[in-house]
């Protein structure tokens, strides 16, 4: 058996899975605000309210909005921010006597959907999660490819390619720089975009709506995001050739995205045809936890 944690912002949710994939238990918690012990506290309850459940001891992994840094052990660029620069990894482990594993959530989403969602059968599997912000996780072989530095997949922070004159130097980024793909591709990103050219405010889902009823506005600015998701995609290709490419996140349910960018993207890649698929996710929300749930497999 193999447990899963999800540490959200607002909850935390555990999942207990059999060898197989099969749901034998699922609970979730309140994330405690701010209270860093309190959240490691909380992680332990629910480890053994799992544990008492199924009646067995079993491998933990977690699933976090940050990652740890490889030179420093410590957590970073979690919107949990009271997690910043804590030993979570140890701390956890001298919590519960026992060894867990720890991934962020773009890396647990990739490899949930590629050992038994949605890219089961590929080899190479490169999954994005384009909400408020833009990330990626790498699955080769159904085992997470992490990086030297720990940033493989951190895609969103390269700059939009093949830009056009009106889209440099491109909108700011919280990183620092101008023009990364997270600030065109991420849900305020489209909406930024569509207030820029028609003077009105509408999120990304009004927008998919307005679109699919004829609205040649909202549609225009679709057609702008299809071309800058099908540039963004065809780097990913000519990098890491991946068998499929998964699509989570709230822009991963506007459904002509999985038909309009692959049209697009042959444009871009370098190679006279793209087998690459583009694919929505069959575990959806809950494939931060069944990832973590997986990291066992690596």
């Amino acid at each position: 058996m193999r447990i899963g944690i999800d540490l959200g912002g607002t909850k935390i949710e555990g999942i207990a899975l059999s060898e197989t994939g099969e749901e034998l238990f699922r609970h979730r918690v309140v994330t405690p605000q701010g209270d860093y012990q309190g959240i490691l506290q909380s992680i332990a309850t629910l480890i053994r309210t799992i544990e008492d459940k199924v009646k067995e001891k079993s491998s933990i992994g977690v699933c976090t909005p940050g990652s740890l840094s490889p030179t420093t052990g410590l957590m970073r660029n979690s919107n949990s921010v009271c997690m910043n620069g804590k030993s979570v990894l140890i701390d956890l482990q001298d919590l519960l006597q026992r060894e867990i594993r720890i991934a962020n959530d773009a890396n647990c989403f990739a490899l949930s959907e590629a050992v038994d969602g949605a890219a089961k059968n590929a080899s190479v599997v490169f999954g994005v999660i384009i909400g408020t912000g833009t990330g990626a996780g790498i699955v080769i072989d159904k085992k997470v490819l992490v990086g030297a530095n720990a940033i493989a997949g951190e895609w969103g922070h390269n700059p939009l390619p093949w830009p056009m004159d009106i889209e440099l130097p491109g909108p700011d980024c919280y990183c620092g720089k101008s023009g990364c793909i997270e600030t065109w591709l991420s849900g305020p990103g489209i909406v930024r975009d569509h207030e820029l050219h028609n003077n009105v405010f509408l999120d990304a889902e009004t927008l998919d709506g307005k679109a699919r009823f004829g609205d040649e506005e909202a549609a225009e600015t679709l057609r702008r995001y299809e071309d800058r998701m099908a540039r963004s995609l065809a780097h990913v290709i000519n990098i890491l050739d991946p068998d499929a490419i998964v699509l989570g996140g709230g822009m991963g349910n506007i459904k002509r995205l999985y038909k309009n960018v692959p049209e697009i993207w042959g444009a871009y890649a370098f190679s006279d045809s793209v087998k690459t698929k583009l694919v929505a996710p069959v575990h959806g929300d809950s494939s931060g936890v069944r990832g973590a749930a997986w990291l066992w497999n690596n």
